[in-house]
C-alpha cells in the first residue's frame, strides 16, 4: 500500500476517533472547527451605546482566548495601544452529526464612547480574525435604520444568502439586524448553523443581530440514548450573547429581552412556550418604557397569514398589552408569506389614516405557503386589516427610524421595492399613516 494512503486512512482515523468526522457525513472545512476563530458575530447585552458583546468559535485547543479593541483610527497602526479582555471560554458538545465538542469564546467590551467607530479582533496565539470594524450607538434619540428578515431556515446557503448580502447592498448603515426566529430549520443540527454563519460572513461580525427563537429552534434532544424532549438549540446560548431578563423563567432565558436604540426600545419575545410569564414581564417593560418608538419582535404572528395556522392564544395574552400601550410595529414571521396589516383606531373608520399598531409577517428563505383564502377577513372582528400580502417571493426589510417618523420598506431579493408605508408620531403618542414616497415624489 502506498505511503500516501496509509496517511490519508490513518488521518480518517484519527479525525473518526477524535470525533472530527463521521463516516454518514464528512464535515465541509468551513464546518470544522479549528484554531482559528470563525462563527464571529456582534449582539448587546448591554447599552448599546456604550457596549458590545462578541462571540466565536474554535476548537478545544485553544483553552484561553481574547479580543482586542481600538478607536478605529485612519492611520495606519491604529491597533497600537488597543486594550485586551479575556474571553470566557465554554465548552459544548454537539449531537449532530457526529458527536464533537468546540469552545465559544465570548467578551463584552465596555466602557465605550457612544458613537464612535471602533475596531476589533478576536483570537490568540498566533491565530487572529482580521481587525472588524462597528460603531457605538448614539446616548440620545437620533436617526438610524436597521434591517428585518424573516424566516431563512431552509438551503439557508444557497438561497438565503443572497437575502442578506442584498440587504446589505441596500443598507449598508443598517445599525443591526433582527431575526424573526426560524433561523434555521433542526435546531440543533450544527451544519444548519454552519451554513446560517457562512450565509452572513462578514456581515454578522461587523452588524449586531438581535436573534428570536423560532420553533424551528426547538426541536427534540436525545443525549446518550435519554431523550430530555423538545429543547431549545443546544448552539443558542453559546453562539449568541444577549440580554439578561429578570422576572421571568430560567428557561426563557436569552430568549426574552429589550434593548433601547437612539431613542427606540426593542422587545424580543419567544412565542413557543410560557407566554403567560412574558406578559407580566411585557407590561411591566412596556409601563416603564420612554422611547419614542416601540418595536416587538417575536415568531409566531399576531394575525396568521399562512393557511390552516392560527395563534389564538398570543392574541388572547398578549394584544391586550399591545393594545394598552400603543406599540408601533410587530415583526413576525413563521407563516413563509409576506403580509402587512394594521389596527385601526376604530373599524367603523376604514379610511382613516389614525392606526394603533402596524404588524409585518415575512419569509426570507425559500421555504413557502399559501396564503389564508380570505386573507385577514377571520381576524376582522378583532380589529385588524390587511392592506398588502404576497406568497412565493423572499424578502428583507429596510426601517428607518427618525424623529417623528418610521420608514417601513420591503424589498425583494433583485433589490426592488415591493411595499412601503411610513408612521408620524403625533404629540399626544397617536399615529397616522401615509404613503412613502420615492425621491422623485411617487407613492409607493
Amino acid at each position: 500500500m502506498k505511503l500516501s494512503t496509509l496517511l490519508a486512512l490513518f488521518t480518517l482515523f484519527a479525525l473518526t476517533v477524535a470525533g472530527l468526522a463521521h463516516p454518514e457525513h464528512k464535515l465541509r472545512h468551513w464546518e470544522q472547527a479549528s484554531p482559528d476563530p470563525d462563527r464571529i458575530i456582534l449582539t448587546w447585552m448591554g447599552s448599546t451605546a456604550t457596549s458590545q458583546s462578541v462571540t466565536w468559535r474554535t476548537d478545544t485547543s485553544v483553552k484561553e482566548a481574547s479580543a482586542e479593541i481600538a478607536l478605529a483610527l485612519p492611520k495606519a497602526r491604529f491597533d497600537e495601544g488597543a486594550k485586551s479582555y479575556k474571553a470566557r471560554t465554554e465548552r459544548l458538545e454537539l449531537v449532530d452529526p457526529a458527536k464533537v465538542v468546540v469552545h465559544y469564546h465570548s467578551v463584552e467590551f465596555s466602557e465605550l464612547k457612544p458613537d464612535t467607530l471602533y475596531a476589533y479582533r478576536v483570537g490568540s496565539g498566533d491565530r487572529w480574525s482580521e481587525w472588524i470594524q462597528f460603531r457605538t450607538a448614539k446616548a440620545e434619540a437620533a436617526p438610524f435604520s436597521f434591517l428585518y428578515f424573516g424566516d431563512a431556515q431552509n438551503s439557508i446557503l444557497s438561497f438565503w444568502s443572497r437575502i442578506i448580502r442584498a440587504a446589505y447592498k441596500k443598507a449598508p448603515h443598517a445599525a443591526f439586524s433582527i431575526h424573526a426566529g426560524d433561523l434555521v430549520n433542526t435546531a440543533h443540527k450544527d451544519r444548519e448553523w454552519a451554513e446560517w454563519f457562512k450565509a452572513g460572513g462578514w456581515i454578522h461580525s461587523s452588524v449586531p443581530s438581535i436573534p428570536i427563537s423560532g420553533n424551528h429552534e426547538y426541536t427534540n434532544l436525545k443525549v446518550d440514548g435519554v431523550d430530555k424532549g423538545k429543547q431549545l438549540a443546544i448552539q443558542w446560548r453559546s453562539q449568541f450573547s444577549l440580554p439578561p431578563a429578570s422576572d421571568l423563567p430560567a428557561s426563557l432565558a436569552e430568549t426574552v429581552y429589550t434593548l433601547t436604540y437612539q431613542g427606540a426600545r426593542i422587545i424580543a419575545l419567544n412565542s413557543n412556550r410560557e407566554i403567560e410569564a412574558q406578559a407580566k414581564w411585557l407590561e411591566k417593560v412596556l409601563s416603564e418604557n420612554t422611547s419614542k418608538w416601540t418595536i416587538v419582535t417575536m415568531h409566531h404572528p399576531m394575525f396568521s397569514s399562512g393557511a390552516g395556522r392560527d395563534n389564538s392564544k398570543n392574541r388572547k395574552v398578549l394584544k391586550p398589552i399591545i393594545d394598552k400601550y400603543k406599540v408601533d410595529l410587530l415583526l413576525q414571521g413563521h407563516d413563509h408569506t409576506y403580509a402587512r396589516g394594521h389596527t385601526p383606531l376604530r373599524m367603523s373608520d376604514t379610511e382613516s389614516n389614525k392606526i394603533k399598531s402596524l404588524y409585518v409577517n415575512s419569509v426570507s428563505g425559500p421555504k413557502m405557503y399559501d396564503f389564508r383564502k380570505d386573507g385577514w377577513n377571520t381576524y376582522k372582528p378583532e380589529g385588524v386589516l390587511l392592506a398588502k400580502k404576497a406568497v412565493k417571493t423572499p424578502f428583507f426589510q429596510v426601517i428607518d427610524v427618525d424623529g417623528e417618523w418610521l420608514t417601513y420598506r420591503a424589498f425583494m431579493a433583485n433589490g426592488q421595492l415591493y411595499d412601503a408605508v411610513r408612521l408620524n408620531k403625533l404629540a399626544d403618542g397617536t399615529k397616522e399613516m401615509h404613503p412613502w414616497k420615492d425621491g422623485l415624489g411617487k407613492e409607493r
